[in-house]
């Protein structure tokens, strides 16, 4: 558990890591940045997650002496940037493609204290099994689905997709919680221990 943090912002919307946040005892308030999510030409979805990782942490603590952490995490099925789905149409067609498949959930993490910005990436494989025709029209429609990079939320309704994973659980979820308190603490954070 960190301590002895004078302020921490988180700069995101999501509950997600909100709660990833909360379950390891950090106190924290949250701002919203106000950052355009648009896929650049050619940008890669590890090159994707840490820009805008840093751009939402800069936006926030811009005026702040406070400490700001920031995360964007997408999904990479054959290199392909899978975000947001628009509609349940487009989480019917992300679902469809991820069922039976191997793909990469790549999060960039950014820490921002006194001008400076601690920035990295974490990336986890995960494994979907075959979905049926029913299953996915079933989840696309589910409001979770909507949410999440990918359509689909791991802890959530979409757990049983996953037939495995290699790497971080929580990074799945969308805030890989050891790299963030490995920023924190290179942000200075301190821990109790």
């Amino acid at each position: 558990m960190l301590m002895n943090m004078s302020a921490l912002i988180l700069a995101s919307s999501s509950p997600r890591r909100r709660e990833l946040l909360a379950r390891v005892g950090l106190d924290f308030r949250i701002e919203q940045p106000g950052v355009d999510e648009m896929v650049r030409s050619g940008e890669s979805g590890e090159t994707l997650a840490i820009r805008l990782a840093v751009a939402k942490a800069r936006t926030v603590a811009a005026g702040t002496q406070a400490m700001v952490l920031a995360a964007d995490t997408v999904v990479l099925l054959d290199g392909r940037v899978l975000g947001k789905p628009t509609d349940v149409r487009e989480a019917g067609a992300m679902l469809s493609r991820l069922s039976g498949t191997e793909h990469r959930v790549v999060t960039g993490v950014a820490v921002v204290k006194a001008g400076k910005c601690y920035a990295d990436t974490a990336s986890t494989r995960v494994w979907f099994r075959e979905l049926s025709g029913a299953e996915i029209e079933a989840y696309a429609g589910k409001q979770e689905a909507l949410d999440a990079a990918g359509a689909y939320a791991v802890q959530g309704d979409a757990a049983s997709f996953v037939s495995r994973l290699s790497g971080s659980f929580s990074n799945v979820i969308g805030l890989p919680l050891a790299l963030t308190i490995r920023l924190l603490g290179r942000a200075g954070a301190r821990d109790e221990y």
